[in-house]
């Protein structure tokens, strides 16, 4: 096993120096700062994990609270628990995930706990319970999505608001006259949960501003929810030509339910959705989306968080760009058939 007096000597420094380089207590110069790192990476040297949590005060493990709730798709979060973990394991620390829905009192029995150093909160929503309790405690947080109210908090999440009006200016742009938002579940928008809500936000813009017509519905996860959805969407509204989808896991019935109905897409019917790109990348047509960088909010949470625990101020928001890839699920408005006569 390789010791700090291997990297001492490999590096020509004292063993304190070595020390000073890997905790950061002490002012080293670059030359030696870069010898020292270079010696680690040549030996492979591994700082023992419970002497470096004495000397640093520090565990080195986050805490990744992801309550699993009604109407989540979970193959989603674990693509942001995934990056986060990815990102942390870089940063040198291991990540504790919570799944239980126990709002603040699981918050308070993690700092209580002492077992983490910072924490990373999914699942928001607008008014959150959770919030006034991390805006008191004394572990580090940021949060994976926006409650109505940040004041005092570091969150990050796609721009949900701008992801929806960049589907609704594309179908707009594309001559649609009237769409529909096919929504998630029904329980993710009674927990007010932030993306959601913000998503409908930005639909309810985008049509206002393009001047056309558009409603919304929530469509529960299974075959037959969809099919009852998009029938009564289609006799409520008999022009609709566009379909902007945030739930993931109904993309597939959906085409299938589309087809049974003898809707063709894109040219009877434009499906556009909020949806990771290998998931719009598998169907068929390929679905034009706007993509959820699942990895890269990730790894801007870990790498925000670990600025906070070195005693820095990250931006207390970020929004991550919007951007909308065309496919081959959205085509011009379909024409209306000639008129006859008697």
């Amino acid at each position: 096993m390789v010791t700090i007096a291997d990297v001492a000597q490999h590096a020509g420094v004292a063993a304190s120096t070595v020390s000073y380089v890997l905790s950061g207590k002490r002012s080293i110069s670059p030359e030696t700062r870069q010898r020292v790192h270079a010696s680690v990476d040549a030996l492979g040297y591994r700082p023992n994990a419970s002497a470096r949590a004495l000397a640093s005060n520090r565990s080195n493990v986050l805490a990744l609270v992801i309550p699993l709730r009604a109407g989540m798709h979970v193959p989603v979060m674990m693509q942001f628990a995934t990056a986060v973990v990815t990102t942390a394991r870089r940063y040198d620390h291991d990540v504790l995930l919570l799944t239980a829905d126990e709002g603040a009192t699981g918050l308070e029995r993690v700092q209580q706990s002492a077992l983490v150093d910072a924490v990373v909160v999914m699942d928001i929503e607008l008014y959150d319970e959770r919030v006034p309790l991390l805006r008191a405690l004394d572990l580090p947080s940021i949060l994976i999505g926006f409650p109505l109210d940040a004041e005092g908090l570091t969150c990050i999440d796609l721009d949900f608001v701008r992801a929806a009006e960049l589907c609704v200016d594309h179908l707009a742009d594309l001559g649609h006259q009237q769409i529909a938002l096919l929504g998630t579940p029904s329980a993710v928008y009674e927990r007010q949960t932030g993306f959601a809500h913000r998503t409908r936000e930005g639909f309810r813009a985008g049509i206002d501003r393009r001047g056309i017509h558009g409603v919304e519905t929530p469509c529960e996860a299974t075959h037959e929810a969809v099919l009852a959805t998009v029938e009564q969407l289609l006799r409520e509204e008999p022009d609709l030509t566009g379909l902007v989808v945030q739930n993931e896991p109904i993309i597939g019935p959906l085409l299938d339910v589309l087809r049974s109905l003898g809707r063709r897409v894109p040219e009877d019917m434009s499906v556009l959705a909020i949806c990771a790109d290998d998931v719009a990348e598998a169907q068929r047509p390929k679905l034009s989306s706007v993509a959820i960088p699942a990895d890269e909010i990730g790894q801007q949470a870990v790498e925000l968080l670990i600025s906070k625990l070195d005693g820095l101020a990250p931006p207390a928001g970020t929004l991550v760009p919007a951007v909308l890839t065309a496919r081959s699920s959205s085509g011009p408005a379909p024409q209306p058939g000639p008129s006859t006569t008697a």
